[in-house]
């Protein structure tokens, strides 16, 4: 059971290493295409990118390869040493086996990593998701331009009408609510001063009743 377990950990660890490296490969991807199609011009065509995917996955492995290769290092260190640790990263006998699991898991990662930049599906499917999320942030960026646009009085055909409206409620309700809540907080204010607690339930009543975020 220790041992299925133990494996269960190990592929969880390897599987969110992947994911973790993917995401990051995407991310590189998309920012890339909106280089590329934005600011250069460029049609958007899915082989143009399959080379840059590739190498991306193959720098991740070898990053993983280089953390195994120093989890190793680490281990070979720690197997003699049985005082108390000096620090996180201060290595001794009873930590070699977790030290060896990390570098199983590291090189499980960089094997996967290697065999995903080795596949063409692979790779484009992370050039059509880089893509599907560059175009997902343009449009974003176009809806809010857009709104934006749309909010301008000059566009707005009951833009002086409302404005009344707004400057109505302003003067009879908003202002008068905001002179009550600060004559209300000035009272509070003087009874603690002078030693006397407010009355806790006419305290929650005048906050229930007066909201300062409408003012905002």
């Amino acid at each position: 059971m220790a041992d299925s377990s133990k494996r269960i950990r190990t592929r969880d660890v390897v599987a969110e290493g992947l994911y973790i490296a993917s995401a990051a490969t995407r991310l590189s991807l998309k920012n890339t295409i909106l280089v590329h199609i934005l600011a250069d011009g460029e049609d958007f065509h899915p082989d143009r990118y399959l080379p840059e995917a590739k190498a991306a996955l193959e720098m991740l492995a070898a990053e993983a390869e280089a953390d195994a290769a120093r989890t190793e290092r680490e281990r070979r260190t720690a197997r003699g040493r049985h005082s108390d640790s000096d620090g996180t990263h201060d290595y001794r006998s009873r930590d070699v086996r977790n030290l060896r699991r990390r570098q199983k898991q590291s090189l499980h990662v960089a094997h996967e990593l290697r065999l995903r930049a080795a596949d063409e599906v692979e790779l484009r499917k992370l050039v059509n998701d880089a893509r599907d999320a560059a175009w997902s942030e343009v449009a974003g960026n176009i809806d809010r331009t857009l709104r934006i646009e749309a909010a301008r009085p000059d566009l707005d055909p009951d833009y002086e009408r409302m404005r009344t409206a707004r400057m109505q409620a302003l003067r009879l309700v908003d202002l008068p609510k905001l002179r009550a809540h600060r004559r209300s907080v000035s009272a509070q204010q003087k009874k603690r001063a002078a030693g006397v607690e407010p009355d806790d339930v006419a305290e929650r009543s005048e906050a229930a009743a007066i909201d300062p975020g409408e003012w905002e």
